[in-house]
This record gives C-alpha cells, sequence and structure tokens, in this order.
C-alpha cells in the first residue's frame, strides 16, 4: 500500500467518523421532525449550544472525558463507538472495492460515492428502528431517491443491459408505497410489515440478488439467535413487544455487501 492510498484510507476513515457523527444527530431528530441541517447541535442535558471543538469526531469526546463541556453530564459512549464504527466501515467498503484514485476507473468512485450514501441510509434506518421500531419513510424515500440518481447514471453512462430490473424493482416500490398511503392507513393501524417489504426492495435495488437472499438468511438467523439468548437470560417479552427487524436487516445487509465485495472482487 502506497503513501497515498494510506493518506486517502485516513481521509475516508475522517469522513466516515463525521457520518457518524451526524448520525446520533439524525436518529434523534428526525423521529420528532427538527431540523437537522441548520440547528446547531446541543447538549441533550443542559440544552447548551455545542461548539466547534465540542463535535469534533473522537478527539472531543476523548479530550473531554467522556462528558459535557458544559454541565459535566456523562455522555454515553455509544456515541463514540458509532464515529469509530462508521469510520471502520467506510474504509472496509473502499478496499472492498479495491477504490485507488490514481487508478480506478469513474465508475468505481461513482460506486463508491452512492455505496456511502446507501451505507449512510442504513445506518439511519437501523438507528431509529432499534430506538423506536419504525422505519421513517423520510429517510426511506431518501435512498430510493439516492437508488434513482444511480440507476440514471447506470442507463445513461455505463449502458448497463440490466436496467430493466432496477425499473421492475423501483415499480414494485410504488405500489408498496400505495399500498401503503392509500390502504393500509385507513385500515390497519400497523403498517411496519409493508415498511419492511419496502425496505428489502431498497436492499434488493441496490445490491445484487444474491446480496438480498443472504441478508435475509442472516437477519433470520440474528433474530433467532437474539431471541435465545434473550430467552437464556430469562428476559420476560411481552407479546405486544416488536423485534427491530428493520434494525437487524441494515446491519446484515451492510455485512454481507461488504463480504461480497470482498469476495468478488478478489477472484
Amino acid at each position: 500500500m502506497t503513501a497515498i492510498e494510506v493518506i486517502v484510507y485516513i481521509a475516508i476513515f475522517c469522513i466516515g467518523t463525521l457520518f457518524g457523527s451526524f448520525f446520533t444527530l439524525a436518529v434523534y431528530r428526525i423521529p420528532l421532525k427538527r431540523d437537522i441541517t441548520h440547528e446547531r447541535s446541543f447538549c441533550p442535558n443542559c440544552n447548551h449550544k455545542l461548539t466547534f471543538l465540542d463535535l469534533i469526531p473522537i478527539l472531543s469526546y476523548i479530550c473531554l472525558g467522556g462528558k459535557c463541556r458544559y454541565c459535566k453530564q456523562k455522555i454515553r459512549p455509544r456515541y463514540l463507538l458509532l464515529e469509530i464504527l462508521s469510520g471502520i466501515v467506510f474504509v472496509l467498503f473502499a478496499i472492498s472495492i479495491r477504490l485507488n484514485v490514481l487508478e480506478s476507473s469513474i465508475s468505481t468512485i461513482v460506486y463508491f460515492a452512492f455505496g456511502l450514501l446507501y451505507l449512510a441510509t442504513l445506518f439511519i434506518i437501523a438507528g431509529i428502528d432499534k430506538e423506536r421500531i419504525q422505519v421513517e419513510k423520510s429517510v426511506l424515500l431518501f435512498g430510493y431517491i439516492v437508488e434513482a440518481l444511480y440507476i440514471v447514471y447506470l442507463y445513461i453512462v455505463e449502458k448497463d443491459p440490466n436496467i430493466y430490473r432496477y425499473v421492475i424493482y423501483l415499480a414494485i416500490i410504488c405500489l408498496l408505497v400505495v399500498l401503503d398511503t392509500v390502504v393500509l392507513r385507513k385500515k390497519a393501524k400497523n403498517s411496519y410489515p409493508i415498511d419492511i417489504l419496502l425496505l428489502c426492495m431498497f436492499i434488493l435495488a441496490f445490491t445484487y440478488s444474491a446480496v438480498s437472499i443472504l441478508t435475509i438468511l442472516m437477519t433470520l438467523l440474528t433474530i433467532a439467535f437474539y431471541m435465545v439468548v434473550q430467552k437464556i437470560g430469562h428476559k420476560k417479552r411481552k407479546v405486544a413487544d416488536k423485534l427491530p427487524i428493520a434494525f437487524f436487516l441494515c446491519i446484515s445487509n451492510a455485512i454481507i455487501l461488504l463480504i461480497t465485495n470482498f469476495y468478488i472482487l478478489g477472484n
């Protein structure tokens, strides 16, 4: 690995940590319908607006000893872990597609850019579902827009012969959205199953069919393992409680996508 590649991967890691910091903000604000772009970040305990120095990923947490600079309230370690994890995932994604700024094709660079936005969408959906057991429609819509733009690129620039496959996926997505909006919202209180189907179509439209199938299998295995662990730990679960299925789907898909990229491009 050359010095330039090391510098590029360090830069990608830093970008990933910035995204990770944004994810925590988005997961908290989006379900509350609060602005995520113009409103300044603040401490959820004392409501003091944070300065630039308070928002530097990883370094701010370490330098402040994991506490708010103003009220000294402890900051949950998960914020630090998410920033580090996001940076690592971004780097692994770059390595998995053999990204090299000096030698990679335009196609690879474009896929990398859209891939980061795709992973960002997965992270935010997973975070919200983990906290609230719901798939945020606005985030999913953003993901669909990203996919639509990528499909347009594939059609116009890459002349992808499989473009009709993407069109079919988008058509199915539109039908599910209509079903959710027009039918289920009037006759059913819970549209979570349809949201999961929409998420599955989102995953299928961006990744390979094999990746999507492996994602579903891994999700089922993970949920089964999760329930077994809960039972062993004697944790009672109410019948009305829901499993964060979207959370498991998103995490499983990110892992499978990285693994298959390494396998496919390594052979």
